[in-house]
């Protein structure tokens, strides 16, 4: 399994923070250390606590970046930021005592004069300022691009949201289909006048519906079905008995929601991609699946056409995509060699 770098963990890569950040820091911290050699302007001490400085900052810096690291693998979500926190403020009292006593023989060795050393207190503190800037500048960077990818992420869902909506709208006003409608109130007219004049009503329930719904997030099973209803109305008077449709749902899951047009374009797709005739009769279900959480299942019987109007694949895509706003639960989709099956979940309004 490849090891995970840094960036791949924390989310930024902090090559420029190092190079910029770790001289300001060193300077700052023989700032805090030697105040008083800086001040006399003793500049051989200085020429020689500068860089052993360096040297602790940089022992200090790295292997909290590792520690860092080490519990941003373990404990990676924004809501584990205290216990993150906690841990570190461990790994630093750690840390300290480790990289001082390593560093304290340097500077003995260095610095013989042992009075002009700072003491233990200013040491810890100045260690524990240094320490806590770079990790809170490290979770600081992290939150924000974090923040910034949710915020895209949310955009795109929301654009893709306006184009299912979009997506739901074409499929309704496609010239085909109100050509074909057309079509067949054409044929009513003459035929069987008061046909043709609730085959008018339903063609109008179908367009308000979508206009009506276009805008909200979810609509009542209930209020999708009866749409349903008249959007099957309307594909009967054309196919005849060659389309056979079967809902099958209790009256309580009736009350549940889902995203609205979702099983118009469901409908759309089995009507565009398979094959409806009197040897091959298309067969559409819609029934519940599951208890605790149930899912609506529309399936239908699987016989392709040998060439089909092109798919771009947006419809499914979009359904998924909107539902991904709503829930947790996605949107399934199975293929077997008899049947195109989509569950699509049921959502309690007062989850929303």
């Amino acid at each position: 399994m490849k090891k995970q770098c840094f960036q791949e963990i924390v989310g930024f890569d902090d090559k420029w923070i190092i190079i910029l950040g770790l001289p300001v820091a060193s300077i700052l911290i023989s700032l805090l250390l030697f105040n008083e050699h800086y001040v006399k302007g003793d500049y051989p001490f200085l020429m020689v606590c500068i860089p052993m400085s360096f040297i602790y900052t940089g022992s200090f810096w790295f292997t909290l970046r590792w520690s860092y690291r080490s519990i941003r693998l373990k404990l990676p979500h924004a809501h584990q930021l205290w216990p993150r926190l906690f841990l570190m403020l461990l790994v630093f009292i750690v840390i300290n005592f480790t990289v001082n006593g390593v560093l304290k023989a340097i500077f003995t060795q260095i610095i013989p004069d042992h009075h002009s050393e700072p003491n233990t207190i200013v040491e810890f503190i100045s260690a524990l300022l240094m320490s806590s800037f770079i990790i809170l500048l490290y979770e600081a960077l992290s939150f924000y691009l974090q923040l910034q990818r949710a915020t895209a992420e949310k955009a795109d869902l929301e654009r893709k949201n306006v184009e299912s909506q979009l997506e739901g709208l074409r499929n309704q006003v496609n010239p085909h289909f109100l050509f074909n409608s057309l079509n067949t109130l054409i044929y009513l007219i003459p035929e069987d006048s008061d046909k043709a004049v609730r085959f008018v009503q339903q063609l109008s329930k179908v367009y308000r519906y979508v206009l009506e719904s276009r805008d909200a997030r979810v609509i009542t099973l209930s209020e999708e079905l009866d749409y349903l209803q008249s959007y099957v109305y309307l594909l009967k008077e054309r196919f005849g008995e060659n389309l056979k449709v079967q809902i099958d749902l209790s009256e309580p899951v009736k009350g549940m929601a889902i995203v609205p047009l979702s099983l118009q374009m469901l409908f759309e797709n089995a009507i565009k991609h398979n094959v409806i005739s009197t040897e091959k009769p298309l067969h559409i279900e819609v029934l519940m699946q599951g208890k605790d959480s149930p899912n609506l299942i529309v399936r239908n019987n699987l016989q392709r056409k040998n060439q089909c109007m092109d798919s771009t694949g947006v419809g499914l895509e979009n359904i998924r995509a909107r539902y991904h706003m709503l829930t947790d639960r996605n949107v399934e989709t199975i293929v077997s060699q008899q049947y195109f099956t989509v569950s699509l979940p049921l959502i309690e309004l007062n989850h929303l």
